[in-house]
């Protein structure tokens, strides 16, 4: 095989192992999170100016927990892996007490509050039941 029938043959190896990496992106609770970034951007750029630590802090946490469970995701003990889903559902906490505090301030309207707060309540769901399934699988790899 000649330089560049090498040099293909590696790449396609590299992009399939690229690939395989971001298992985490077939992930329900992966996908819900970077709605919830992409919604948490989309909406505090219309926030007053005087909010701009809330909009940094909301967008630092929405940011957090999609990052969370990649990093995770990424990671070569199940316990670890729990270990930053459940930091990425802190984050999410954090973020509906945001959001809560918005429509409280009257920032967000009664239609954004809902959308997003129902989002939020769904990914925790998802959350609870990814974390309850590993910790099942790395009890039983235990023993």
């Amino acid at each position: 095989m000649g330089k560049q029938g090498r040099t293909r043959a590696k790449m396609g190896e590299q992009g399939k192992r690229g690939l395989m990496g971001k298992g985490y992106m077939k992930l329900i609770v992966w996908k819900n999170a970077c709605e919830l970034r992409r919604i948490i951007y989309e909406i505090t750029k219309r926030f007053p100016n005087e909010e701009l630590r809330r909009i940094s802090q909301m967008r630092d946490s929405a940011r957090s927990i999609k990052q969370n469970i990649q990093e995770g995701y990424k990671r070569t003990s199940i316990g670890i892996y729990i270990q930053h889903l459940s930091i990425a559902q802190g984050s999410l906490g954090e973020l509906s007490g945001d959001v809560d505090d918005c429509f409280e301030d009257k920032i967000l309207d009664k239609q954004k509050y809902k959308m997003i707060d129902s989002l939020i309540g769904r990914t925790d769901y998802l959350f609870m039941r990814l974390i309850q399934s590993l910790d099942i699988k790395r009890k039983a790899e235990a023993t």
